[in-house]
């Protein structure tokens, strides 16, 4: 799956760009006509610990699964907006199978 990272207001390291990778190759398990995803990781600039969000659109046949998850590391939330998308994509693949 084609993976677009976009760090808004920072720089990205490679290790980040690598996790994200991962992790969203495995979402492929779960449903596999996965096009492309887009990955927005952005900083808010507040006294919350919790300031790093993480927003993840995915790009499906005939749909787009849009995911916003915020918590105190990108790591932490990528994991969660995953598992998210994990959710969804079973439910998806499971109303497809139900229609044929």
């Amino acid at each position: 799956m084609k993976v677009n990272v976009h760090a808004v207001n920072f720089t990205v390291d490679k290790k980040l760009v690598d996790f994200v990778q991962i992790r969203m190759d495995k979402l492929e398990k779960y449903y596999d006509k996965v096009v492309s995803s887009d990955v927005f990781l952005k900083v808010e600039k507040t006294s919350d610990k919790e300031n790093k969000i993480v927003e993840v659109k995915i790009n499906v046949p005939g749909d787009d699964f849009v995911v916003k998850k915020q918590c105190k590391t990108f790591e932490e939330a990528i994991d969660l907006s995953a598992e998210s998308l994990e959710r969804l994509l079973v439910k998806r693949k499971e109303k497809i199978r139900s229609h044929i």
